[in-house]
């Protein structure tokens, strides 16, 4: 149902023989200067080429953060916390057959 996916050696390999067969065909492989995909009219694209991008300056804003913090701590304590109980905890209890064989596990709580 489910094949295995190739190795890289075997993909390394697949590739090697295309690359072969493509030469004993009368294929050729060309040789291009390194960032020839790049260039626009024979020039490199200048405005998409970022090396060390200027950092923005950022406004601080303390009235916002403020308020949000205010309505955060409002919030938490208003809800009512959990109630957890340390009597009650759940694990996996085994269910044998007569025999001593596992059936199933079933969550039980204590």
């Amino acid at each position: 149902m489910f094949s295995n996916r190739p190795t890289k050696a075997q993909l390394r390999h697949e590739h090697e023989q295309q690359i072969k067969e493509f030469l004993a065909h009368g294929g050729k492989i060309q040789q291009v200067k390194m960032g020839a995909t790049g260039l626009v009219d024979g020039k490199y694209n200048t405005r998409n080429i970022q090396i060390n991008p200027a950092k923005q300056q950022r406004t601080p804003i303390p009235e916002v953060v403020a308020a949000i913090d205010s309505r955060r701590g409002s919030r938490s304590k208003n809800r009512p916390k959990p109630v957890t109980s340390r009597h009650h905890q759940r694990r996996q209890k085994v269910i044998y057959d007569d025999f001593g064989e596992p059936l199933r596990t079933v969550w039980v709580d204590e």
